[in-house]
């Protein structure tokens, strides 16, 4: 079973969120690869960005993914996906404990 972590973010820019979990990834022994950038306009004139990286292990194995979504409206979704057979439960723990404290202030709660 994998790991999968989904948030939505209020009042965060998308390039933040990005830079957060990086830094906290590689806090916890992985490392993001090279960003997939995009940047769409829609009918009102704004833009919507998408952020895609590929999450691999200290050795350079892909081991998940990141995705964020940027909406013309301040609102940032991630989805963070890792395999388990690459983290253990208490890494798994403390990087959500992580993101949890450094951006729970701006998370939606459903």
């Amino acid at each position: 079973m994998a790991v999968h972590v989904k948030k939505t973010y209020r009042g965060l820019n998308p390039e933040m969120l990005y830079d957060e979990i990086r830094h906290l990834l590689s806090r916890h022994g992985f490392r993001a690869a090279d960003a997939h950038l995009q940047t769409y306009s829609i009918s009102s004139g704004a833009t919507q960005s998408r952020v895609t990286v590929p999450v691999l292990t200290a050795e350079g194995t892909e081991c998940g993914s990141l995705h964020i979504l940027g909406s013309a409206n301040g609102d940032a979704r991630m989805t963070f996906d890792l395999a388990d057979q690459a983290v253990s439960d208490d890494v798994v723990r403390a990087l959500q404990e992580d993101i949890d404290f450094l951006l729970g202030s701006y998370e939606v709660r459903w």
